[in-house]
């Protein structure tokens, strides 16, 4: 919208109303506030949902893979043969043999439920979710016979654990006797205290090598799963229906949307529930726009009337008041874009400022899955929160604009 200089300056005039007219100018600050905290809230939110998604998929695919090809009596005999057809798959990455078990961790009297995985030795070393995750202690200990494990942080501390001692493995399906079955404890050194960042993960988690799973498991040269990785992990039940075919029978594939559909249908549920709710936000400023400028126009009835006299169109009415609004509503979107990047800056030393200021923990990782606030913003959403708060700032100033078009000057300056 092109304004004449004479338009600009009135522009200019309305948007900084003189003396008098400070009420006018207080509802548009307010207008303007709105708008900016109703984009802050929605860049916020969503950026945070984002950073939830994101971080849960990195952290728990990338321990669990895209897919895993499971038996279907938990274990495979043939796995070298299954995961030779899994490598030659066209979109594979990867593929890796291994063993979830779910048993008990023994130390000094305490005993925790511990989830025990066993995985390929370099696999654990170049693990995207292990790799650099050592908080203590060395995973370059971890190789077949050493007798060694990793835990995680949250299962250490439950236990009393630190990198160097030892701790117990109880395998419930032990040796089989004349009184029974006499479940089966191994002395492991703790090689190892790793923090995934998914507290799930972390307050259970005995990472060994595979060999030394399956002579604690008594499985033989046998593994539960094979974890398979693919080039698009949106894309990953087409690109295993080949060899799914092949394994009928023999063992089923269940990929990472299946294993945790539960937990990202509620996220995607959740991200859509709070941009619907946090829009009325930026919708209730826009109704603040437009009984700003509806009181504007009521007070410079006299003002349009005269300017009407002098030769100005009603299209002229128009452009000047359209811009009066869009400017309230475009100032309040970049202030608003400007205090969200801030807000997503600092967010963890908001978290802690809040929760050492009101003394209580708002992000109990046991409740949030992740122990940080995550954050990953959607330049694509970035830009349609722009776009819709402008949009409604737009449509916002159309009614008083015609209204100040459509006054008239004989009327308003009959007895003047």
């Amino acid at each position: 919208m092109i304004l004449s200089p004479a338009e600009r300056l009135i522009v200019k005039r309305y948007i900084l109303p003189g003396k008098g007219e400070g009420f006018i100018f207080l509802v548009a600050s307010i207008s303007l506030v709105a708008v900016m905290l109703g984009v802050a809230a929605l860049v916020i939110v969503m950026s945070v949902m984002n950073g939830f998604r994101a971080e849960l998929f990195d952290k728990i695919v990338g321990l669990n893979g895209h897919a895993v090809v499971q038996g279907y009596d938990n274990r495979i005999d043939d796995w070298r043969d299954v995961l030779k057809q899994v490598r030659a798959t066209p979109g594979v990455t990867s593929a890796t043999p291994l063993i979830e078990q779910p048993l008990l961790a023994s130390l000094n009297g305490r005993v925790d439920a511990a989830l025990v995985r066993g995985m390929d030795a370099s696999d654990i070393r170049e693990n995207p979710s292990l790799k650099g995750k050592a908080i203590a202690g060395s995973l370059d200990r971890l190789t077949p016979g050493c007798q060694c494990v990793a835990l995680g942080k949250e299962l250490a501390r439950q236990l009393g654990a630190q990198a160097g001692g030892n701790i117990t493995i109880i395998n419930p399906a032990g040796r089989s006797t004349p009184f029974g079955t006499v479940p089966r404890e191994i002395s492991y050194s703790i090689a190892a205290i790793v923090e995934i960042g998914v507290f799930d993960f972390d307050k259970a988690f005995v990472i060994m090598p595979m060999e030394d799973a399956q002579t604690l498991l008594l499985i033989g040269d046998s593994v539960q799963m094979i974890e398979v990785d693919t080039v698009d992990p949106d894309r990953v039940t087409e690109i295993l229906a080949p060899v799914a075919a092949k394994l009928t029978g023999r063992a089923i594939i269940v990929d990472w949307k299946q294993m945790n559909s539960t937990l990202f249908e509620a996220l995607a549920v959740e991200r859509v529930a709070m941009f619907v709710v946090l829009s009325i936000i930026i919708l209730v400023a826009v109704f603040n726009i437009l009984s700003s400028l509806i009181m504007l126009v009521r007070s410079k009835t006299r003002d349009i009337a005269i300017l009407r006299t002098m030769g100005a169109t009603r299209k002229s009415m128009v452009r000047i008041f359209v811009t009066v609004g869009v400017s309230i509503g475009v100032l309040g979107t970049v202030a608003g874009l400007m205090l969200g990047a801030i807000f997503l800056y600092f967010r963890q030393g908001v978290v802690n400022f809040v929760q050492f200021v009101t003394g209580q923990e708002l992000w109990d990782p046991s409740i949030r899955m992740l122990t940080e606030l995550p954050t990953k913003s959607d330049p694509v959403e970035i830009v349609g929160i722009t776009a819709m708060a402008i949009i409604f700032s737009f449509l916002a100033t159309l009614y008083p604009a015609f209204k100040a078009a459509n006054t008239d000057p004989v009327q308003v300056l009959r007895y003047e």
